[in-house]
This record gives C-alpha cells, sequence and structure tokens, in this order.
C-alpha cells in the first residue's frame, strides 16, 4: 500500500503522486487519469473505460459494414 498527501495547488487542493505509482500508471505530465467507483473504495486508473465501451461499439458498426468501409475506402 502506498499513500500520498493531499496539499494545496496554488488555488486548488491537489495530491502529488509517488515515482512508483506514475511508472505503474505508465503516465506522464499531462495525460489523464480516471477515478472509479468500486464495492471496495476508488481505484486511480489510466484506463478509459468509456473509451473501451465506444471502440467495442465502432467495431461492431466496421465488421457489420466491412463491405461499404471497404468500397468508401477506394
Amino acid at each position: 500500500m502506498r499513500k500520498a498527501k493531499v496539499t494545496t495547488i496554488g488555488s486548488s487542493v491537489g495530491v502529488v503522486l509517488p515515482k512508483e505509482i506514475i511508472e505503474k500508471l505508465k503516465v506522464e505530465k499531462g495525460d489523464t487519469i480516471f477515478f472509479v467507483d468500486t464495492p471496495n473504495g476508488i481505484e486511480l486508473t489510466a484506463y478509459d473505460v468509456e473509451f473501451e465501451e465506444q471502440m467495442n461499439a465502432a467495431k461492431k458498426v466496421m465488421k457489420k459494414y466491412r463491405n461499404a468501409l471497404r468500397e468508401l475506402a477506394k
């Protein structure tokens, strides 16, 4: 378990993430991280669930209209 202290950053409140957490999340300055409600509390992740759902929907459309999309690509 790791911990971080809540601190004032300008006129806001923030948390500075430890280096090992940044490395595990594979994020860098400017990246977006997500806070997900789980039965055990809040999960911090770099994985965007909403984006994954959108990609799955796009894959279904691409599969269904494969021939039409192939023709449009010409």
